[in-house]
């Protein structure tokens, strides 16, 4: 028998928001800002925010525990600075050239298709930032600082939708 959407006495989902980013390359640390900002939220059971920074591998023990990831980044997509881009994991090119976030020594889309590899991807979300500055900088800039409160209404929402996951026995 499969259950759907599971019944009140279903354990809560982990979802970790995960914001990454370099604080001292202004736009850069718009995932790290977001995290902030959600860290004085009151969120409901099972979401837990980290501030990943640009730690890279250590990242791994995040991801793989998380049942559903949502990643706050700065994404240089080719839009104006401050626009916002949401995005599936399965849709994100796993070649780092293709579709760049950030400047990480390693990004956290690599390390989400690490997890590939050892069987524990967790449904992931990316919401994406294009940066309008990466000069030396602790500040966003303007454009991306005006869309903070935007990004924390995608990131509630993301929360909320459904799990797109499949269980084995829904295949």
């Amino acid at each position: 028998m499969t259950v759907i959407g599971g019944g009140s006495d279903a354990p809560p989902k982990h979802i970790v928001i995960l914001g990454v980013g370099n604080l001292l390359l202004s736009d850069e640390g718009v995932g790290v800002h977001v995290a902030h900002k959600l860290m004085e939220m009151d969120l409901p059971a099972g979401v837990e925010v980290i501030e990943g920074g640009t730690d890279g591998f250590r990242l791994m023990n995040v991801v793989t525990e998380a049942d559903r990831l949502i990643v706050v980044d700065a994404v240089k997509g080719g839009s104006p600075p401050g626009s916002i881009y949401r995005f599936d994991i399965k849709d994100a090119p796993s070649s780092p050239d293709a579709f760049k976030t950030s400047v990480h020594q390693i990004g956290i889309l690599e390390i989400v298709h690490l997890s590939e590899l050892i069987g524990q991807t967790p449904e992931t979300t990316v919401i994406g930032v294009e940066p309008g500055s990466l000069e030396m900088g602790m500040a966003l800039s303007p454009e991306v600082q005006e869309k903070i409160p935007k990004i924390i209404k995608l990131i509630l929402e993301e929360v909320k939708r459904p799990s797109q996951k499949r269980t084995e026995s829904q295949r």
